[in-house]
């Protein structure tokens, strides 16, 4: 049995070396890893260089570079930090990605400046998800500092690739065999623990018609035409997706989304060519390949809808699947970590943590896609919007990483005594 003493030393720790854990996560958030173009290995490096002084010792794993290409980034470098402790217990893996989307425009503090302000930590990622770099890491750190036996094993998965679908991240160190946890945690917020999540599929559509001159449209087929006609239906599937229900506490409908178009050549040119993207969130209850074969029905439906000039090409449809990232779904083993996180988080947070679903999709479904029981937790507000993740002056308040990183290393406890 745990005694109240044990998780007092622990807090202890932690806020005798909180001024060096902000030190460290000011470090992280200073080397950019926007994605794309998802050159991130030389973060990698830093980090593994802060952690060596420490007394982690960091496996550094390379993406080759042809699987870089494939996926369209630059560059990879995966790290583990393996902290084995007595014989027997579980392999608990903590994950948190570096990469992040760039910062755009807006920002009143410098995106990779880690200034501080009110409490706050303002930066690129200082949220989503370097704030666990730095809560995970001094987890680990509190735990070895009480010097207490222990059964099983820490792994630190410090991954980059979310932003991109996260297979080059622990994918690729799970599909290589390099690690092969019991139990893991993901990064993710204080307020409450994620159990599950939506899926994601994202789809790239060409339209080709023909290009004419302006000063006579009716010689050419307008792809930009054609594709607002398939996008009038694609968005129409919105309206239906209101009355899909799911039953996963946190997660309302399905939706889509166009995020992405480009196409034509000039101002007095009809557009032969529209390319556009596409990204539907599917909730637990769909199945992914049905979803699938229902939007590819609705576009080709659509396009066979357009009329074109008399005289004019029918349109051409290509579609192509980018990326399909499965929902998480709860196994029945993460109760352990629940129940834990659940405990210190309401003790440390001063209110109740609730076990809920996410409409985001993360790394954590390809750990429980091969049967290891996942959650999502980590340092951060109640919401998304809150922190300002993939929006102008991202922040981070540094008492929910104080406290999220006492809850981290209390579970830890729990899990390996």
């Amino acid at each position: 049995m745990i005694t109240e003493d044990r998780y007092q030393a622990l807090d202890a720790w932690i806020d005798a070396h909180f001024d060096e854990e902000v030190r460290f996560l000011q470090e992280m958030v200073r080397v950019p890893t926007d994605t794309p173009p998802g050159n991130n290995a030389p973060h990698a490096e830093r980090t593994a260089e802060l952690l060596q002084g420490f007394g982690l010792a960091a496996e550094k794993h390379a993406v080759p570079a042809e699987e870089m290409r494939a996926a369209g980034l630059e560059a990879i470098t995966n790290l583990i930090v393996r902290r084995r402790y007595g014989d027997g217990g579980r392999i608990v893996a903590l994950n948190a990605h570096g990469d992040v989307v760039p910062p755009g425009e807006g920002w009143t503090h410098d995106p990779y400046g880690a200034e501080i302000k009110d409490g706050k930590l303002y930066g690129r990622a200082a949220a989503v998800s370097k704030s666990d770099f730095a809560s995970f890491t001094f987890a680990v750190r509190a735990l070895e500092s009480l010097q207490a036996p222990l059964k099983g094993a820490v792994e630190l998965h410090f991954t980059y690739d979310e932003e991109f679908g996260g297979e080059l991240g622990p994918g690729w160190l799970l599909k290589n065999g390099l690690t092969k946890p019991d139990l893991m945690i993901a990064a993710g917020f204080s307020y409450e623990v994620v159990t599950a999540h939506n899926g994601c599929l994202q789809m790239e559509v060409t339209v080709q018609g023909e290009m004419a001159h302006a000063a006579i449209p009716d010689s050419g087929t307008d792809a930009l035409q054609g594709a607002v006609h398939i996008l009038n239906a694609l968005h129409a599937l919105n309206r239906d997706y209101l009355g899909v229900s799911s039953q996963v506490e946190g997660i309302s409908h399905p939706y889509l989304n166009v995020g992405q178009i480009s196409g034509g050549t000039n101002t007095n040119v009809v557009p032969g060519k529209v390319v556009f993207k596409l990204d539907r969130r599917m909730i637990p209850e769909e199945n992914p390949a049905e979803v699938e074969a229902a939007i590819r029905s609705t576009i080709a439906e659509a396009a066979a809808g357009f009329n074109p000039p008399r005289g004019g090409k029918t349109l051409r449809v290509e579609v192509r699947r980018l990326l399909l990232a499965n929902a998480m779904k709860p196994l029945p083993g993460n109760r352990p970590l629940v129940e834990a996180i659940q405990k210190h988080g309401s003790e440390l947070f001063g209110e109740p943590i609730p076990a809920v679903g996410t409409p985001l999709y993360t790394d954590v479904r390809l750990y429980v896609e091969r049967g290891i029981p996942g959650v999502i937790y980590g340092a951060g507000p109640r919401t998304v919007l809150e922190s300002h993740a993939k929006r102008a002056d991202e922040r981070l308040d540094l008492e929910d990483l104080r406290r999220a990183t006492k809850v981290v290393a209390r579970t830890l406890l729990d899990l390996l005594s």
